[in-house]
């Protein structure tokens, strides 16, 4: 038998049909076009759904269940997306929509979540109970696996780490807050670090390599970085240095086996994780503790809210 998931995003509809060993046998994948009515959105991934499983050679009597990974706050009790801003969703009854649609149970639950419990469970975790994702985009996204569940609090709004505070009346941030880790730690806050370096340094390589303020991305200061920039390795610390401040405060609040690292700047490898994994060090409560949290690079990819929402079964 077999499980569905669905990475539903802003840009693209993600859906792949998962066999028991946690390989993804078929995919479909439809353009989200949002926003636009939620009843629309659903049809596609319906039709998405059946690319899949026609893509994987099986037929809807072999699957078990469909999990959907969704941006925004889902009320797992029942079944509703009560707010996604990017798809311009409201008290959406998305569960028995898509049941509906596609004559399956449905399971719901955030994009973020599902994917660190992909991760936890099919990537790098391999199994873990413990296990916190941080993904490194737009914001700082995150999920938090305890016990092996997803943890979603009495609001099931939980795990919003990009909104604690690491700066006290820091940088505006669009929650309302000021001083938020996203604002400091995510791929947008990294970019801006860089331009404003660029402003500020004049003769950096970063000049060369970009041709200019418009072509900055989250990888330019670690380009400059590896080629000697001063001022592209000022950046590049300091980045890492913020990005240690929530994963300490992390570390301290949960203690969790691995958290693992994703997004595009994730891809660095050490050259992020080696000087983050020092600056923890220093950091974190549990300094003499015999078993220390692992920090690692996420495997999964994009494909991780797949595997976490074929996952999901409440």
């Amino acid at each position: 038998m077999y499980r569905i998931g669905v990475d539903l995003g802003g840009t693209n509809i993600a859906v792949g049909v998962v066999d028991e060993n946690m390989k993804i046998i078929g995919r479909g994948k439809v353009k989200t076009r949002c926003p636009r009515p939620a009843a629309e959105i659903f049809d596609d991934i319906a039709l998405a759904v059946e690319m899949a499983v026609k893509d994987a050679g099986v037929s809807m009597d072999d699957v078990i269940s469909v999990g959907v990974g969704t941006p925004g706050s889902v009320n797992k009790s029942n079944g509703y997306i009560e707010f996604a801003n990017n798809l311009d969703f409201n008290q959406v009854p998305a569960k028995e929509m898509l049941e509906e649609r596609i004559g399956k149970p449905v399971y719901l639950d955030n994009d973020a979540n599902c994917a660190a419990l992909g991760e936890a469970v099919a990537g790098v975790g391999n199994g873990v109970k413990d296990f916190v994702a941080i993904t490194l985009g737009t914001g700082v996204g995150s999920g938090i696996i305890i016990d092996g569940k997803i943890v979603v609090g009495a609001n099931y709004c939980a795990g919003e780490m990009g909104h604690m505070v690491i700066s006290v009346d820091g940088i505006p941030c669009n929650c309302g807050r000021k001083g938020c880790w996203e604002q400091y730690s995510s791929a947008t806050a990294l970019i801006s670090q860089t331009k404003e370096a660029m402003k500020n340094n004049p003769d950096s390589l970063m000049w060369q390599m970009t041709g200019g303020i418009d072509n900055v991305s989250g990888r330019t200061a670690f380009d400059a970085m590896r080629q000697g920039d001063k001022a592209a390795t000022e950046v590049v610390d300091k980045y890492i240095y913020y990005l240690s401040i929530g994963i300490s405060n992390v570390i301290n609040a949960l203690q969790p086996e691995i958290i693992c690292i994703g997004g595009g700047v994730s891809h660095e490898g050490d050259y992020l994780l080696k000087p983050l994994q020092k600056y923890v060090e220093d950091q974190r409560y549990s300094i003499y503790s015999s078993k220390q949290t692992q920090i690692v690079a996420a495997q999964l990819g994009n494909d991780a809210g797949i595997f976490g929402a074929a996952l999901l079964d409440e």
